[in-house]
């Protein structure tokens, strides 16, 4: 059974102390690929350098986080966009629209998702969409590319089934994290009528651990945990459930098996 971290931010400083330990145990749980979001300008060197630790393993993106848009965000973009010239990166992202933080360059923020989906559509590269607070923001953008190539996924996916349906209705996929193992998320329901074929597996470690490690620094080997939480849910197999989580994963991010 072999498992794919779609979105770990393995590059953070909550990492530093132990990164080999936490790549090994993924590796022995059968997580044998972990994909890497970028943040912003900040923090492209550390990503990079961890990708070329890891070699075949660790995979990265290019994105501005919404969290990081404000006024020097066009800049920002020429700079990562500038990336996909020089790295090996699998995707743009992490990118969308954050209304829970901060809404005071809500502006901004739809015009540089807007830009990246577009750079994303150019470079035949799949989008990893935040879209925490802001599904009605990112749909509208993303309704502008209906009947294009664009392609990617709903990074940790917390909304209910009509925004399920409406994701996967625009062609996207669902990332799926630790909040599923949550007793009052609700997202167990919205995930048992969700086709097994438009899911992906995510930690977003550090963050977001599943239970029972849930308050504690999340890592990539919790996955299983994660997988077996889905097929409890759909009641299968968790073989099925990695098997297809997997494939899924290699097809999004254009990688051969």
């Amino acid at each position: 059974m072999q498992l794919i971290d779609t979105h770990t931010h393995l590059y953070l400083p909550e990492f530093d102390e132990d990164r080999d330990e936490i790549v090994k145990r993924a590796l022995s749980n059968g997580v044998v690929k972990l994909f890497m979001p970028n943040i912003d300008t900040s923090s492209v060197d550390k990503m990079l350098e961890v990708q070329k630790a890891y070699p075949g393993v660790c995979y990265s993106m290019s994105g501005l986080h919404p969290t990081s848009v404000d006024e020097s965000y066009p800049q920002q973009l020429k700079d990562l966009e500038k990336l996909h010239d020089k790295n090996n990166l699998i995707a743009v992202g992490e990118i969308g629209i954050d209304l829970y933080w901060d809404k005071s360059h809500i502006n901004e923020q739809v015009i540089a998702f807007r830009r990246q989906c577009e750079f994303a559509l150019s470079k035949n590269l799949p989008v990893v969409i935040h879209s925490r607070e802001s599904f009605t923001e990112v749909f509208s953008v993303l309704e502008e590319f209906k009947g294009t190539n664009l392609k990617g996924v709903f990074h940790a996916f917390t909304g209910g089934s009509d925004e399920a349906q409406k994701a996967i209705d625009l062609g996207y996929l669902l990332g799926i994290g630790g909040i599923v193992t949550f007793k009052n998320s609700g997202l167990g329901s919205v995930i048992k009528n969700v086709p097994l074929q438009k899911i992906i597996l995510e930690t977003d470690s550090p963050y977001l651990a599943p239970v029972p490690h849930r308050g504690k620094r999340n890592e990539s080997s919790y996955i299983c945990i994660i997988n077996k939480r889905i097929a409890d849910i759909k009641g299968i197999k968790e073989e099925e459930v990695a098997d297809t989580a997997f494939s899924n994963s290699l097809e999004l991010f254009n990688l051969a098996k």
